[in-house]
């Protein structure tokens, strides 16, 4: 197991423009696509695919196109529509659904194409043929998307196609280079069809003029008008070819926050409803553990005396195994952080910075790509030691790393406000921030006036997630890192530093 550890602005929640990009989702067979509401969580149809006959293995070329948000759960619902179920029949294979989703490109150009064929007869050589095209976009993985198939041209050895019109983020996702596959068939009377060739091709390729191709020993030509796109670094790119999301939790356990056992503690767990340490631990965990693969957090608390010598840390696991500080999900986080606050005794003052050095150790020995770090810290108030913070964000901020933070409480957060960024840049004994790396929220800003915890929970996950996209981009921009191979395991390049820091 590996060891792991944006900016608030002046506005009421959800005020601004949210940040969103789009993702297509192929499926492999017939089925209708439902959304799910966040806060009320009934499901609206959203689409359906169209419907084709006579074939067990149907590929569609309908695409359901919807807004993806990194910084929300987005539930999505696929029902089948068959004239027999896909499972309970004993001993018969029914059948796959098969869901893929890539992010789009905001390339919204278009190009007119028109292929025409020429001695495109059948493999066995006897007569005209019935041919028809049929485009591929490659994907990130190695396999291939349909994106366009063409109309049939009629007993003809020399067809002329339909000039088409087609989306370029259709064709190939704004890339260039990407290769774009073109299989050749002729049709069969009886519904089916057989193989002639194939060739393949890119944008690029395509955008340089009339050109040929080669479909075995045939010869396919096409003409098309092309515009220009561009190619951006797509941030689920970096996702799919396996960056490792690695996501800490710090928590704080001052005595500020008042005494757990009393109703008026900010830890105080009431048997009827979550405290605000719960629901931020909860409202951005559940969310963040979808991108990372192994589930396991480490989950840290600062400012309380420990058991059994009250000794003061700073930096203690919450299930308290220095040697070992993952949980098992967000619901084995949860679990730590009830367990610490009958264990515990809040104390103080308010350190940051030995969590923050705590997930930046790690995050310092993998720049290149392949994982990028997490650190949620919450607390309720004042930073004893603001200055050691701004020097460790500064430091982190040339790291694989961001930082969430998010004020419980009623306190004043002009510090936490300060350390945010997005105004000032925050620097420390001259230096400047290579980037800005800290988002930071106020719960109360979340809570939602009729109760709805569910609701709360989203408006602050939506908001404090919101930068995380651009700021992991950035990074991988200023580097020049492209899509990495998946990682290694982790566990050989831990530093040997002890966990918890105490005085």
């Amino acid at each position: 197991s590996d060891r792991r550890g944006g900016g608030w602005k002046n506005r009421r929640p959800l005020a601004a423009a949210i940040p969103a990009t789009k993702v297509e989702i192929t499926v492999s067979s017939v089925c209708v696509l439902y959304t799910q509401g966040v806060g009320n969580r009934e499901w609206r149809e959203y689409g359906r695919t169209e419907v084709i006959d006579n074939t067990l293995n149907p590929d569609f070329v309908t695409k359901f196109i919807l807004d993806y948000f990194f910084e929300e759960r987005q539930n999505l619902r696929f029902d089948l529509r068959l004239e027999r179920p896909l499972t309970g029949i004993p001993g018969k294979n029914c059948g796959t659904i098969i869901i893929k989703a890539e992010e789009l490109g905001n390339c919204r150009e278009s190009v007119l194409m028109q292929f025409c064929g020429n001695k495109l007869d059948k493999k066995d050589f006897f007569g005209k043929s019935d041919p028809f095209l049929v485009f591929y976009r490659s994907n990130e993985d190695g396999t291939f998307t349909i994106c366009h198939k063409t109309e049939v041209v009629k007993n003809t050895l020399d067809p002329v196609w339909q000039a088409f019109k087609i989306p370029v983020r259709a064709l190939c996702n704004g890339d260039y280079d990407r290769e774009i596959k073109i299989e050749v068939y002729d049709w069969d009377r009886d519904g089916g069809h057989d193989y002639i060739g194939e060739f393949s091709t890119s944008y690029r390729e395509l955008s340089k003029g009339q050109s040929q191709f080669s479909v075995y020993e045939n010869c396919a030509q096409r003409r098309f008008m092309s515009s220009h796109v561009t190619n951006p670094l797509f941030l689920l790119l970096f996702f799919f070819s396996r960056t490792q999301i690695n996501f800490t939790v710090a928590i704080d356990f001052t005595a500020s926050n008042g005494n757990p056992s009393q109703p008026t503690s900010l830890h105080y767990l009431s048997p009827y409803q979550q405290n605000a340490y719960s629901m931020a631990l909860r409202a951005v965990g559940e969310i963040i553990q979808d991108y990372d693969s192994d589930k396991m957090f480490p989950a840290l608390g600062f400012g309380a005396k420990l058991p059994p010598d009250g000794r003061v840390s700073h930096e203690f696991a919450l299930n308290g195994n220095p040697d070992n500080p993952y949980c098992s999900g967000i619901e084995g986080v949860m679990e730590a952080y009830y367990q610490s606050l009958k264990s515990v005794r809040l104390y103080g003052p308010t350190y940051f910075s030995p969590v923050i050095n705590h997930v930046a150790r790690y995050a310092s020995l993998v720049k290149d790509g392949s994982e990028y770090f997490i650190l949620l810290i919450i607390s309720d108030g004042v930073i004893s030691d603001m200055a050691q913070t701004k020097e460790s964000i500064v430091n982190a901020s040339a790291l694989p790393m961001s930082i969430i933070i998010v004020g419980v409480g009623p306190a004043e957060f002009d510090e936490m406000i300060e350390l945010d960024g997005d105004e000032i840049r925050i620097s420390s004994r001259g230096r400047f921030a290579e980037r800005d790396i800290v988002q930071f929220v106020p719960f109360r800003d979340y809570i939602d006036r009729r109760g709805n915890h569910i609701l709360s929970m989203a408006r602050l996950a939506k908001d404090v997630l919101a930068e995380i996209p651009d700021q992991f981009l950035q990074y991988m921009r200023t580097r020049g890192i492209k899509p990495q191979c998946p990682p290694q395991s982790y566990s050989s390049k831990l530093p040997a530093a002890p966990l918890q820091t105490q005085i």
